[in-house]
């Protein structure tokens, strides 16, 4: 009993802690854009009240102005990432869709996409589980990205990617349509109570799959994960022990079973998630056209970026800040 008493006073102390920083993070940048405000009135009324006007100071006024109002618009995306799990790191998985290597290829230059973008956030990258295509591309990827709101502002991507190009694929030169579907799930924290049964478990080891030579495995520490009421299915050979592959394919398990419950929790609230739809043309969220134009069009928000090959270089905020201002926040 006083083991319990004890553990119950440290849960609600570390909740207590967690609590107050949540608050500051809100509440300091709050307070520090209302002082940049406020000095700033001072400066503008000491400024109309000269007889002479100083230019060097009404400049540093409108540059000051420029940045409030930077200020003021990040304060506001932090406003639409109050979701329960935003603030979450996010598991991101790419599947292609039909049409072998062209949309293994796009699949590929996808998950490259957000590579760069989380590198342009400072944010940790690890890749759980891929596929490699026979030819090109990628059949499947399975990456965990960490960092502060990674999981509330990737669930903007959520859906089907369309690629519009010149095949290099094709002797013919024909231009190609792609499709790729992107999902995004929170990262689970260990205080989430998930139960998962030993028994509702399969678990199927194999020889790591790669392109051949001597760092491929010669044992079989890959593992794949059935989790049978579900009918979920995880894989991780990322790593050379077969334990370390297990553990990462059950916190991705873990993941998808969180995922789920979310899902079926708005199931009953008449929220159906529309986004997973077929990867096919009519459904997708968004195209980047490289030929006869180019093009990256949203088709949630309407905006539309000319500069195709700085998107897929990971130029994707302006996308997600749309999307999140569209939203008004609303958990995906």
């Amino acid at each position: 009993m006083a083991e319990g008493g004890i553990w119950s006073d440290q849960e609600r102390a570390r909740k207590t802690v967690e609590e107050v920083k949540t608050l500051k993070r809100w509440l300091d940048p709050y307070h520090a854009l209302k002082r940049r405000v406020d000095e700033g009135r001072e400066l503008t009324e000491m400024l109309e009240a000269e007889s002479n006007i100083d230019l060097q100071m009404q400049r540093s006024l409108e540059a000051e102005a420029d940045g409030c109002a930077q200020a003021l618009e990040a304060l506001e995306l932090q406003h639409m990432l109050r979701g329960a799990d935003d603030r979450r790191d996010a598991l991101l998985t790419i599947h292609p869709g039909a049409g072998g290597t062209e949309s293994q290829d796009w699949a590929e230059m996808l998950m490259r996409m957000y590579t760069r973008w989380a590198e342009r956030h400072g944010f940790e990258i690890e890749v759980l589980d891929l596929l490699e295509g026979e030819e090109a591309g990628i059949k499947s990827a399975e990456i965990e990205i960490r960092g502060d709101y990674a999981f509330g502002l990737l669930r903007a991507e959520k859906g089907v990617h369309r690629l519009v190009r010149i095949s290099p694929f094709d002797a013919q030169a024909r231009r190609h349509t792609s499709f790729a579907s992107v999902f995004v799930y929170p990262v689970v924290d260990d205080d989430i109570e998930i139960e998962i049964r030993e028994d509702d478990l399969r678990i199927d080891v194999f020889r790591a799959s790669g392109k051949g030579g001597q760092h491929v495995n010669k044992t079989s520490s890959a593992v794949r994960i059935t989790h049978l009421p579900s009918g979920i299915v995880v894989a991780c050979q990322n790593e050379r022990s077969q334990f370390k592959n297990k553990a990462t394919a059950l916190k991705m398990l873990k993941a998808r079973l969180y995922e789920k419950a979310l899902e079926e929790q708005e199931a009953k609230k008449a929220e159906v998630d529309k986004q997973k739809g077929d990867i096919a043309f009519g459904s997708q969220i968004r195209s980047y056209v490289f030929q006869p134009y180019t093009m990256v069009n949203d088709h949630r928000t309407e905006l539309k970026v000319g500069d195709v090959q700085k998107v897929m270089d990971g130029d994707l905020d302006q996308f997600i800040e749309a999307f999140l201002k569209q939203q008004g926040g609303r958990a995906a």
